[in-house]
């Protein structure tokens, strides 16, 4: 399966790149255990039209057009449901068991995610109440990602 961050905002040089690398390196090392192949990172400009309902339409509709004709597509927002590790490992496991060959993750921009992208998400999920930077939820993700393909592979980077 082949996995890729779609982001929302630029991602600078500078340490939260280099952690995001640094993951995205790891987790395709690892993942090829687990039959996870790739994970790629893109990243898409904010928009600029003046109305923020209409920059978060753009948005999603760059969101969704990065995620490959069948990916399963996983929304981060404010709005999804708080998970733990362990239920974001049996999301990535439950899509590796079904077949699915591509899973897109989409990190949004300042205005968040519009309904329609939210409404195509198989998965509309959180990491909590707070709201995080677009790059450094990239960083977040980055390492969960990683962290979900130890667990998959019994690797002993986990602890629960």
């Amino acid at each position: 399966m082949k996995l890729t961050i779609a982001a929302i905002g630029r991602m600078k040089a500078g340490p939260m790149a280099e952690l995001v690398d640094t993951y995205a390196k790891r987790t395709r090392q690892a993942g090829r255990q687990a039959g996870i192949t790739e994970l790629n990172v893109v990243d898409f400009p904010e928009s600029r039209k003046p109305k923020a309902s209409a920059r978060a339409g753009e948005e999603a509709e760059l969101l969704a057009n990065a995620a490959p004709s069948g990916a399963a597509l996983v929304v981060l927002d404010e709005r999804g449901k708080a998970i733990n590790t362990a239920e974001f490992a049996g999301i990535i496991k439950t899509e590796l068991e079904s077949g699915t060959r591509d899973l897109v993750f989409a990190v949004g921009g300042p205005d968040g995610h519009a309904a329609e992208i939210r409404k195509k998400a198989r998965y509309v999920v959180s990491f909590g109440h707070m709201t995080w930077p677009h790059m450094l939820a990239r960083v977040l993700l980055a390492e969960q990602i990683y962290r979900v393909v130890t667990i998959l592979v019994n690797h002993p980077y986990h602890r629960d």
